[in-house]
């Protein structure tokens, strides 16, 4: 999944400002303890950063943007 992609379903699911702010501030365990931002950063795939995602949020994740 590109970048931009993955931003654009992020926002999609969650509203540009909390998208943001979850990305920077949420430590997800799926992650390895890491935040999106810091995932990212790390080089983990946006596919596998996605994936973490919908499994912890799966109602907030429309099933379209899976």
């Amino acid at each position: 999944m590109r970048l931009t992609d993955f931003w654009t379903r992020l926002e999609q699911a969650f509203g540009a400002s909390y998208a943001h702010s979850l990305a920077a501030d949420h430590v997800f365990s799926g992650l390895d303890g890491r935040t999106i931002d810091e995932a990212i950063a790390q080089g983990v795939e946006t596919a596998t950063i996605w994936r973490v995602i919908v499994a912890t949020y799966p109602e907030r994740v429309p099933a379209s943007l899976h």
